[in-house]
């Protein structure tokens, strides 16, 4: 069966003018293009505005939100997006700001939202707390984040991904994802499963016999799963700590985006739930969650 290639025509870009936010757009710029998809471009004022470094700040003596927004939406207006193939839209809005961009994501037919989430803007609560964990949870399409935008050396157009594979049945349809995507950016695409370490005594022979065992068991699973499927792709199977060794096979495959399953946030006991925001901090690359 052939990858399914994921249809991307409309972005949804929330930028709070923070560093990372602005350092993100060249990433949304190059996607945007290559999958020729158009772009909404959304500043959300909350309901109390702080103005922390980078941010611009609020009129003079105003608190109204109607000032807020004019401000920020002529702000937004003069926002230099040079490059996009197709036309942008500049909309501001009022409110919490992941309800806003989950409702906009919901009301607009979005299929991709770009969400930087470091940095000190609007979205600066945690860095993956109130805002980001809500958006990665509620937005019913992939979400592509960045926490170190302003620092990542990753290509804005990914010549290589690597899609972390938690196992379960649901690999399939995240690596048929993945691989329809990497074949639309022309990226390559490197299959990983991580085995838990499961023991502090691999030097002992025994030990190490029993973990090469259960990586060989978990190889021919994830393998049946994909033949299963019809996809015959690279897979790496490695051992240690989630987070740890994902970040790190990124940073030695110099990979510029990792692919991660959307179940594996949304559901109460996914494997990699509990990890999938501590591979987003570390990571050397932007992350798509699917």
């Amino acid at each position: 069966m052939p990858a399914i290639t994921p249809a991307v025509t409309h972005i949804l870009f929330p930028l709070d003018f923070s560093p990372a936010g602005m350092a993100a757009i060249p990433y949304v710029r190059a996607l945007a293009n290559q999958l020729h998809a158009r772009v909404s471009v959304l500043s959300v004022v909350p309901p109390a505005w702080i103005t922390p470094p980078g941010l611009i700040p609020p009129p003079a003596g105003s608190s109204d939100p109607a000032a807020l927004r004019s401000a920020m939406q002529t702000h937004l207006d003069g926002l230099a997006l040079e490059g996009l193939d197709l036309p942008v839209a500049r909309l501001t809005a009022l409110g919490d700001p992941a309800v806003k961009i989950a409702e906009f994501t919901r009301d607009n037919r979005v299929d991709l939202v770009m969400l930087p989430t470091h940095g000190h803007g609007l979205f600066r609560s945690l860095l993956l707390g109130s805002v980001t964990s809500k958006v990665l949870h509620d937005v019913h399409c992939p979400v592509w984040t960045a926490a170190h935008a302003e620092k990542q050396h990753a290509q804005p157009m990914p010549r290589k991904i690597l899609c972390a594979l938690d196992g379960s049945e649901k690999s399939l349809a995240l690596a048929r994802w993945a691989a329809g995507f990497s074949a639309e950016v022309g990226a390559s695409l490197q299959l990983l499963h991580v085995v838990r370490t499961i023991s502090d005594w691999l030097s002992l022979e025994s030990e190490q016999a029993l973990q090469e065992e259960l990586r060989a068991e978990s190889r021919t699973r994830v393998e049946a799963i994909l033949k299963s499927g019809g996809l015959d792709l690279p897979l790496r199977v490695a051992v240690g700590e989630i987070v740890n060794t994902i970040t790190e096979e990124a940073r030695q495959e110099g990979a510029d985006l990792i692919v991660l399953g959307r179940g594996a946030i949304h559901e109460t006991l996914g494997r990699l739930r509990t990890h999938a925001h501590g591979i987003i901090q570390r990571s050397p690359c932007p992350v798509l969650s699917v």
